[in-house]
């Protein structure tokens, strides 16, 4: 019984499609964005607060669907802190699942000006 036990555990930990809650790690998503944009990612702030993406323009918060509220706090702050605007790159795995985020996200970023970029898995870079 323990053999079977430890045979899942190190099957599980070397399956990341079977452990992974996303198809994709936030970072890639992040990397790829920032990429075509022209940005820059993981800028570190004078209290230790990372930037997800920093433009001229934006300082952007990336985040997956499902954490859309927490992202609007942190764009806010970001943007405060480096003199750009706020933005949230949502990131869309499951448009079915996703979507409901999405115009959460949508009602408080129209009224505040915060603007809202949208990345799927297919538009990753491989």
């Amino acid at each position: 019984m323990k053999k079977n036990i430890i045979l899942f555990i190190v099957f599980v930990a070397l399956c990341p499609s079977v452990s992974a809650k996303h198809l994709h790690l936030e970072k890639e998503y992040q990397k790829t964005f920032a990429n075509r944009i022209g940005g820059k990612t993981e800028i570190v702030l004078e209290d230790g607060a990372r930037v997800d993406i920093l433009t001229d323009e934006y300082a952007i918060e990336v985040d997956f669907a499902n954490k859309w509220a927490e992202s609007i706090g942190q764009s806010l702050f970001y943007a405060l802190k480096t003199n750009k605007k706020p933005a949230v790159l949502l990131i869309i795995e499951k448009p079915t699942r996703d979507m409901k985020y999405l115009k959460r996200l949508k009602v408080v970023t129209e009224k505040y000006g915060i603007k809202v970029f949208v990345i799927t898995p297919d538009k990753l870079c491989k």
